[in-house]
């Protein structure tokens, strides 16, 4: 947090006779907002600033050797503005007291992928900048639902659950390589954990459960072998030697010893970013 505020003083904020200039009060706001979402705690740093500069991002960027100019040209804003999370990279032309060491945004993003967490990013040109820092709860108790896919035992907040259905093989559709199915007036985005975690793909059965999980305003369908009820779990963090999938945000264990796996949701999310979450009306 204390880089984020760093570079948002330094780099976000305009002086006052720029911010004047673009009819804006010459006094800069940070903003520090901290809420509980589902199993996430979310922590943002906003500032009403000047924003990203992307093109300066991504010529750093390729300055660095980062990435080439054709690799720069194929990149959506999204992607280039995420580059200011690379190793080193920093826009200050100079060093001050607060910030330009090239040393800040990539610490961030890797502090939270060691807590399992993610950090998104969001950015108006003349409008400001916002960082969500995503946290999984640990040793909190939360009421989830269990699902087993594979033979292994899942679990996903309750909180996340729209709604559970049950789709045929013939309902599931592909648009350029992603699978997608139809609920009523919507065409959701179906995700097998087979392709994200580290499981065989089996034999798959005519009918399958799909739990509708609905986060961050983004909606997507789970598909899974079976669904095994509610329980309220507590929630235990796992060293990275023990699970090494980034879906994974933690675990928890059964009155009979079964080891449950908490299922990160934003995780999963983030392998959606360049696709329609909630889809097209059909």
């Amino acid at each position: 947090m204390a880089h984020l505020v760093r570079n948002a003083a330094d780099h976000g904020i305009e002086t006052a006779s720029e911010r004047e200039a673009a009819g804006k009060s010459p006094h800069g706001t940070i903003r520090l907002n901290a809420y509980h979402d589902g199993d996430q705690v979310v922590i943002e740093v906003s500032d009403d600033g000047r924003g990203l500069d992307r093109a300066k991002i991504v010529r750093r960027a390729i300055e660095r050797g980062l990435l080439s100019a054709a690799e720069a040209a194929q990149l959506n804003e999204l992607e280039g503005l995420q580059l200011i999370f690379a190793p080193g990279l920093s826009t200050a032309d100079e060093v001050t007291e607060i910030s330009g060491r090239g040393v800040g945004l990539d610490v961030v993003k890797s502090s939270l992928e060691a807590l399992k967490g993610t950090v998104e990013l969001a950015s108006a040109p003349g409008r400001g900048t916002t960082f969500r820092l995503l946290v999984p709860l640990t040793l909190a108790s939360i009421r989830a639902l269990l699902f087993r896919v594979h033979g292994r035992l899942y679990a996903v907040p309750l909180a996340s659950v729209a709604e559970i259905t049950r789709i045929t093989e013939q309902g599931i559709h592909r648009i350029d390589d992603h699978e997608v199915f139809q609920l009523r007036e919507q065409v959701l985005t179906l995700v097998r954990l087979d392709r994200l975690g580290p499981h065989a793909v089996g034999e798959r059965a005519a009918r399958l459960f799909v739990i509708v999980i609905g986060t961050g305003g983004r909606k997507f369908g789970l598909a899974v072998d079976s669904l095994m009820g509610e329980e309220e779990l507590v929630i235990k963090a796992l060293e990275d030697q023990l699970v090494s999938s980034p879906i994974v945000s933690g675990a928890s264990i059964l009155g009979d010893g079964t080891v449950v796996l908490i299922l990160n949701v934003p995780a999963v999310v983030s392998h959606l970013s360049r696709i329609p979450a909630v889809g097209a009306t059909a």
